[in-house]
């Protein structure tokens, strides 16, 4: 981890092109990092929802980017004022970022399209960023669930491609996923 930002005076400016991790404290950010990365502590995961309480900005060698670790939403044993507090970073963070070149939307498999999910996604694409939507936990439920969870958000997205499934656990989709994230720098770093 190269950068951790508690409060909006810490963000600064960070040098690197910029991909940012956006779910809900329990949608397993922590844990795609981890398995992204091949390390099983550089993003720190626990049974308890809401660990991450900063951006965290991991550097990807030798492309040469930062994948960027939000804070879960949705995480109601904190108090309001910690909420707010992290919204606001959050807002500052993704407005005016013009090395921000996407966000990944973890939306939760085995669950129908949430409020929140959507209104954040909404609330992204409104300030002319790219969204790519990826179902986790995709080992936790049966193929069915799965079909029906990509349908819904593929409908609800008005998206070409369904959203992909991914399982940290399992390592379904991670390497695709991974060429993925590698494809979209590429593609924003050659000026296309």
């Amino acid at each position: 981890m190269e950068k951790t930002v508690y409060t909006i005076d810490q963000l600064g400016e960070m040098p690197l092109p910029q991909l940012a991790l956006a779910g809900r404290s329990n949608v397993g950010k922590s844990s795609l990092l981890n398995k992204l990365t091949g390390r099983k502590n550089l993003a720190k995961t626990s049974s308890t929802p809401g660990k991450t309480r900063s951006l965290n900005f991991f550097r990807v060698e030798p492309e040469n980017f930062y994948l960027v670790d939000l804070p879960g939403y949705g995480y109601a044993r904190c108090s309001k004022t910690e909420r707010d507090k992290w919204a606001a970073l959050i807002t500052r963070y993704l407005q005016n970022n013009s090395r921000l070149f996407g966000v990944v939307a973890l939306l939760d498999s085995r669950l129908p399209p949430q409020a929140l999910d959507i209104d954040l996604i909404n609330y992204i694409k409104s300030l002319g960023i790219e969204v790519f939507p990826v179902l986790t936990k995709a080992d936790k439920c049966k193929q069915p669930v799965r079909k029906s969870s990509q349908a819904a958000w593929q409908r609800l997205l008005g998206t070409q491609n369904p959203p992909m499934l991914i399982s940290s656990h399992s390592g379904m989709n991670i390497d695709k996923l991974w060429q993925f994230f590698l494809d979209r720098f590429a593609a924003v770093h050659s000026g296309s």
